[in-house]
């Protein structure tokens, strides 16, 4: 192993309280991978709380692994040393099991970097039964799995809690041989072998059909927790190295009830669930003891949920004494006021308009009204807060010119009713996800999206306080790609993974965005990922998506 690199990993575990040390004797071994950077996996709860999840039971001892730092991948390379994990420096082919943890799917190309630097083959169909059962779970694997899935043996699409005990039971059952394990995967509801599938294409590029081998079903029914009072899911290691410094999260809420028609949330995480007051002062009271000893004042715990506003004990929550909460964003309603005089501390407080336009709103059905906008800012901006970030997206389906200039009157709005504090605009490049109603839009070209973000740009430049920070359009399209794409996008992935270019890389594998990202899809067409059964009704979608454009 390389000093250096050693080194380095023990100063990040020497930060660390929570971290789990066991002795792998007798266990089943396993290597939780976040395909990107320390700072930003320590920041996910779903990698956090699988970690915690694993290394409750007795039989398996798991550890961490990450994308290294650019300045590191070259030390690996340059000294020829295998990619390790945190905790024992155990090479990641020397693992029973070596599961990643996807959340993004700009991450995807980091799948490859990380299998090449751990010595194992990018392909399954490349390795044998002395390599670790490679598999994957995350949200990423329950709305299309399929750019990535030749390099996993197994996809685990749903929700962790319960899935993952019954494939341990199933490992150990099959004593971890690879072929059987699979075949006994192939019959648990929620797990999917992508091997045992064959599509086959037409001649415009589009899919024919998706042939089930070897007895797996044709449909995989994504799993969903009943209670979310009973998920375990919760941080398992404090560290000031992440990107929330020495911050416990703790979910509140699964699922979203406002289903907006770009936001997967709202259609993949349904029904709405969310925890009791009791059980989140219980999650308040672990953070307390895992905050024991160190040297803050208060034990700083971020609050997970899509819409907290919506959360019938959230102004209880946050009242608790001696705790500093932050949460994700507020919905701009007048129950906001309340939970923004509970937040006054913070130095930057979130809502979402989406869009500038009262008829761009009722498009991608963000029930809010310009009213609502306009008094939550007065009383986040008024009430003390130094930030008010405001997200909106451009790029929607049916959007015209007036629409963007409501996205620059809006902010104007804002600005007047209140010159206290600055007001951060974050913008975002429109990609259509799937099992929401504008999966079959297409994503705007290069050249309009950038015109669109210019003038917002100018228009705003000499606003007093205001800011603009965007998305880089070409990353959003890449995303596009990976959001709706299928198998023959995976050598996009290992092309990036040797040249580090997204534009090279198609060029050199000649995948067309336009196939994928650039088209109107019809309804009749099989998406890639139209195997996963969600529960919901796609004649619903399409119908949701005509009435969308009838707004127009």
């Amino acid at each position: 192993m390389n000093r250096k690199l050693v080194q380095k990993a023990e100063a990040l575990l020497a930060k660390e309280r929570g971290t789990v040390y066991k002795d792998p004797g007798g266990r089943i071994s396993i290597c939780l991978v976040f395909p990107n950077t320390y700072s930003v996996g320590m920041s996910n709860l779903g990698f956090q709380g699988i970690y915690g999840m694993l290394n409750r039971r007795d039989d398996i001892v798991c550890e961490r692994a990450f994308l290294p730092e650019e300045s590191d991948i070259r030390e690996y390379r340059r000294t020829g040393t295998p990619l390790f994990s945190f905790e024992s420096k155990r090479p990641l082919a020397e693992f029973d099991i070596v599961a990643f943890s996807l959340s993004f799917e700009n991450d995807y190309p980091n799948i490859i970097t990380i299998l090449d630097l751990a010595r194992i083959p990018p392909e399954a169909a490349e390795r044998n039964r002395f390599h670790p059962l490679v598999i994957a779970g995350g949200v990423c694997c329950f709305f299309n799995p399929e750019p990535f899935v030749p390099a996993f043996d197994i996809i685990v699409s749903g929700e962790a809690e319960g899935l993952i005990d019954e494939f341990i039971e199933l490992y150990k059952e099959r004593d971890g041989v690879k072929d059987a394990v699979k075949k006994g995967a192939s019959g648990v509801e929620g797990l999917y072998v992508p091997e045992f599938y064959e599509i086959r294409y037409n001649d415009d590029g589009t899919i024919r059909e998706r042939l089930p081998l070897e007895g797996a079903p044709d449909r995989i029914r994504t799993r969903r927790l009943k209670d979310l009072s009973s998920s375990p899911i919760t941080t398992s290691i404090i560290t000031p190295e992440a990107e929330f410094s020495d911050m416990y999260l703790m979910e509140a809420m699964r699922g979203c009830p406002w289903r907006c028609r770009f936001c997967l949330v709202g259609h993949i995480y349904g029904p709405v669930r969310k925890k009791g007051i009791e059980q989140l002062r219980a999650d308040v009271e672990r953070a307390r003891e895992s905050a024991a000893g160190s040297q803050q004042q208060a034990v700083r715990i971020g609050v997970i949920g899509p819409s907290l506003t919506d959360h019938p004990d959230i102004e209880d929550l946050l009242c608790m004494e001696g705790v500093e909460f932050s949460i994700t964003s507020l919905r701009a309603s007048e129950k906001s006021a309340a939970i923004v005089d509970l937040l006054k501390r913070h130095k930057s407080v979130s809502i979402a308009p989406e869009a500038g336009t009262e008829r761009m709103r009722q498009v991608v059905r963000k029930r809010v009204t310009e009213e609502e906008i306009l008094r939550t800012s007065e009383l986040i901006l008024d009430g003390g807060i130094e930030n008010l970030r405001l997200y909106f997206m451009i790029g929607l389906p049916s959007e015209r010119h007036e629409d963007i200039e409501g996205i620059v009157d809006l902010v104007k709005k804002v600005r007047q009713i209140s010159g206290k504090g600055s007001i951060i605009l974050s913008v975002s490049t429109f990609v259509p996800k799937p099992f929401t109603p504008f999966q079959w839009h297409p994503m705007e070209e290069l050249n309009r999206v950038k015109e669109k973000l210019k003038f917002i740009k100018s228009s705003l430049k000499t606003e007093r306080g205001v800011k603009v920070f965007h998305d880089v359009p070409k990353y959003a399209h890449m995303q596009g790609l990976f959001s709706v794409g299928d198998r023959r996008v995976f050598p996009v992935l290992r092309a990036m993974a040797q040249a580090g270019d997204f534009k090279r890389a198609l060029a050199e594998t000649g995948v067309e965005m336009g196939q994928y990202v650039f088209r109107q899809k019809g309804v009749e067409e099989i998406l890639p990922w139209d195997f996963l059964d969600h529960g919901g009704s796609k004649a619903r979608l399409w119908e949701d998506y005509r009435q969308a454009l009838s707004l127009s």
